[in-house]
């Protein structure tokens, strides 16, 4: 299956070499093709043809398939006719099918059939104790087709998001899903409840802002006990930006004295160290260069910019020379991608667009080309950001994959997103 190994020399971006250079390394255009089928026999036809579609999604996303709808029906016990759809320059075919468990969850069955080695090469079971997840049991069937065939990890695909949805002028609900948004569960609701932050890679509990009393208060909720710790209150403002690797150390804005400025959280001895006094405006930090440095968006040029400062240093650098309006930031070990004002309409909305750029160098990409695009976040991994797209009236979390040069939408059917992360 020669094709398969092209998955190993697609078309990618040294984004992250030394000198992050935009260097651009087309090695093959041969994606493998993909076909997907449901089983003839398989149970359950309505919420298999929801797998099956969001299969086919989860793979064009991935950067690594050509992934279609397969007009093949044969049960899934049987063999697809290999040779012909090798001869129709399909290199895999996936067959599933759905037995519904007695508990009332779904089995979700597949077979990985290669069409140029004429043989399968994987058959698994994918289980889920709830039928509403049935979304994460897609995605967990893409990530383990993906790694059979060696592919860069897509791991981050069966994680949570977790956003806050305004529903009225007051009331926002803090929201957990897949990345599609089409598993949603609300977790928090009544009153404000915004900018909602995970405390950990376990995704076990989340930190947000709560606007129900006299003053904003910043608390951590725990998803599985339901246990709530206060955290800080401020008169102002108060969000919980950025949290470090392993959970010790927040990064907080907060307005005790007026303006708001930048506070180091440690969440073991419940201590905080203010990390910029600034009489303006300070806001939104993240942690780069390996939790040495903080970047974030101050007003100190009288418009919304994006800065850089050692966490045990007393100077700040500017990072963003262009726009009148850089008013979000997230960061990847040296790299940061932010959004910045492209048009100024006083009476429709303007253009918000995102750039990546290098703390080491002058490097810089532009990622979006039209409507809001705000609040990105990296993965983990450093190779997608996820954001909140507002465009022709519509709130759409949006995933931009680095290396393959894709952006995808995933539409939020009532509200409007506040802000979002995974």
């Amino acid at each position: 299956m020669q094709k398969v190994f092209f998955l190993l020399t697609l078309i990618c971006i040294n984004l992250f070499a030394v000198d992050a250079s935009m260097e651009i390394i087309k090695k093959s255009d041969n994606l493998p093709k993909i076909e997907i089928s449901a089983a003839s026999d398989t149970a359950n036809i309505e919420y298999v043809n929801k797998i099956k579609k969001l299969l086919i999604q989860d793979l064009l996303v991935s950067g690594h398939f050509e992934a279609m709808s397969s007009n093949e029906k044969i049960s899934f016990s049987s063999n697809p006719n290999m040779l012909g759809l090798k001869n129709k320059g399909i290199d895999l075919f996936l067959n599933i099918s759905i037995k519904e468990s007695s508990f009332g969850g779904l089995n979700l069955n597949i077979k990985l059939f290669d069409n140029n080695l004429m043989q399968l090469i994987l058959e698994k079971t994918i289980s889920s104790s709830q039928l509403d997840r049935y979304p994460f049991v897609a995605h967990r069937a893409a990530i383990i087709i993906n790694k059979h065939l060696n592919a860069p990890s897509i791991d981050w695909m069966d994680k949570f998001v977790i956003f806050s949805v305004y529903k009225d002028a007051k009331e926002a609900n803090i929201v957990i899903g897949d990345y599609t948004l089409t598993f949603q569960k609300t977790i928090i609701k009544g009153g404000l409840n915004i900018f909602p932050k995970w405390a950990n890679d376990k995704q076990d509990s989340f930190y947000y802002t709560s606007y129900r009393g006299s003053s904003p208060q910043l608390i951590k909720y725990n998803l599985y006990t339901r246990k709530v710790d206060y955290i800080m209150k401020s008169q102002g403002m108060i969000v919980c930006s950025d949290v470090n690797k392993d959970g010790s150390k927040l990064l907080i804005t907060a307005s005790p004295e007026g303006q708001p400025d930048i506070y180091l959280y440690d969440t073991k001895n419940k201590r905080k160290e203010r990390l910029t006094n600034y009489k303006g405006i300070d806001v939104g930090a993240h942690f780069a260069e390996n939790d040495t440095k903080i970047v974030f968006v101050s007003d100190r040029l009288n418009h919304p910019n994006i800065f850089s400062k050692k966490i045990n240093g007393r100077g700040v650098e500017r990072l963003v020379y262009h726009g009148k309006n850089n008013s979000s930031a997230t960061t990847f070990d040296s790299y940061v991608v932010y959004s910045s004002r492209e048009t100024q309409n006083e009476f429709t909305d303007n253009t918000f667009n995102l750039y990546l750029i290098s703390l080491k160098s002058d490097f810089i990409r532009r990622l979006t080309t039209n409507g809001v695009n705000q609040f990105p976040k990296f993965s983990n991994d450093g190779e997608s950001v996820l954001f909140i797209k507002n465009y022709q009236n519509r709130s759409n979390v949006g995933i931009i994959r680095l290396n393959y040069n894709k952006s995808f939408l995933f539409p939020l059917t009532s509200g409007k997103l506040q802000s979002i992360d995974w």
